[in-house]
């Protein structure tokens, strides 16, 4: 029987019927046939071992902005060029390189996690306010009622943003998720630039508030910060915050709406977890393993390298295949079963090394809360249509329903 041949990254998305409709057939191909692979089309080597995965991502020393990569890498060199077009995201530390990202992850990620970890409570409430409003109803949409809202509630409270300009900061919220589209339209690029340059005034008037006005919130944490001596700017501060918006908002999204689905389709896992609760936290590992929000992330070699036994130039981009790695049977014993109890290797959902994801603990507490609650209180929830392929969202190298139509 003749090989199939691996698709190419740029036809890795849902928009291409070959793989949206067998994606872990595609990743399980790559990865046996190929799993050190260079696309001349996307200029990436496509690396999708776990474990090659896992030790690049490690090395702290590579680069991360596309601006390094060589002109043949057209993803890296293209996300690049939307960046310096105007886009002020471009200076965030999703795509920064040292020294600045040295200089301004710390204090930011000291701030953030002091904040995440008294916060439970907060994301609690505004959990059991969400499901508050399901009560009664016979059918509703898992993402558009539930894991749409509970992530941008929270990160709205942690940043104090005021009750009444909550409606404007769910909607630029949801407009300037198209930055992390490397493929985006026109008009896509011209609305998520709309809704920066909106999100980006309330926050720099918001940094202006907090010192005449301190609150206890994340911005006035910022602010003291700075005071203090921490090396940042407001700019450097807005930016960032916004950044911390567009990538944990639909991720953290995708990530209960995914578990939601696996719990519906496994019901001896719901079953499990209905009983054994404490297993909420690595039933949560379990799905950002097996059905992550995010399927690729990259680096740029900043010197002649070796991954897998495959050469790799200096300037050269790599492209790591996350759902690939996660489902790897050389790390992961019967890796397309989906187990809350699995122990073993960790997955790398959220990246590694220097730029490893600083939202985790936030999509972890959320996520942990969201998932058990919701099963809780709806123990026979079931799908709408158990026959209905999955709308899976078509946004490039992000893995996230549409909808999830249920029925309590």
């Amino acid at each position: 029987m003749t090989e199939q041949k691996p698709l190419g990254l740029l036809e890795m998305t849902p928009l291409n019927p070959a793989f949206r409709d067998d994606q872990q057939g595609v990743y399980d191909r790559l990865r046996s046939q190929c799993p050190v692979h260079r696309d001349e089309v996307a200029g990436e080597f496509l690396i999708s071992r776990h474990a090659d995965v896992r030790a690049t991502l490690a090395d702290r020393t590579l680069w991360r902005g596309g601006e390094h990569a060589e002109e043949a890498s057209f993803l890296a060199r293209r996300l690049a060029e939307q960046q310096r077009s105007g886009d002020a995201r471009a200076t965030s530390i999703l795509t920064m390189d040292d020294p600045d990202h040295s200089r301004i992850r710390p204090p930011i990620a000291q701030a953030l996690y002091a904040r995440v970890a008294k916060c439970k409570p907060e994301v609690e409430r505004i959990v059991e306010a969400t499901l508050a409003k399901l009560e009664g109803r016979d059918r509703f949409d898992v993402l558009d009622d539930y894991a749409v809202p509970i992530p941008i509630d929270v990160i709205a409270s942690i940043l104090g943003v005021d009750h009444d300009r909550l409606g404007e900061f769910r909607e630029w919220s949801e407009g300037v998720i198209q930055f992390l589209n490397p493929l985006r339209t026109e008009a896509q690029t011209e609305a998520m630039t709309r809704a920066g340059e909106a999100l980006g005034a309330y926050m720099h008037a918001s940094l202006a508030d907090r010192r005449r006005a301190p609150k206890d919130d994340l911005i006035t944490d910022l602010v003291r910060l700075q005071a203090d001596g921490a090396p940042l700017t407001d700019d450097e501060i807005a930016i960032n915050l916004e950044a911390l918006l567009v990538g944990g908002n639909l991720t953290t999204t995708d990530l209960i709406g995914n578990a939601i689905r696996l719990f519906l389709l496994n019901p001896a896992q719901r079953a499990l977890l209905l009983a054994q609760p404490e297993l909420i936290a690595s039933a949560v590992e379990e799905t950002l393993r097996y059905e992550p929000p995010v399927d690729i992330t990259g680096r740029i070699a900043n010197r002649d390298i070796e991954v897998g036994g495959c050469p790799i130039r200096d300037t050269q981009a790599m492209i790591f295949m996350l759902r690939a790695a996660n489902r790897d049977p050389d790390a992961f014993p019967d890796p397309h079963r989906f187990d809350i109890a699995r122990k073993g290797q960790p997955h790398v959902s959220f990246g590694g090394g220097a730029h490893i994801c600083i939202g985790a603990p936030l999509a972890r507490l959320e996520a942990q809360s969201a998932i058990l609650k919701l099963l809780q209180r709806f123990p026979n929830l079931q799908l709408a249509d158990s026959d209905a392929a999955p709308q899976w969202r078509t946004l490039p190298f992000f893995h996230g329903l549409e909808h999830l139509d249920v029925r309590t």
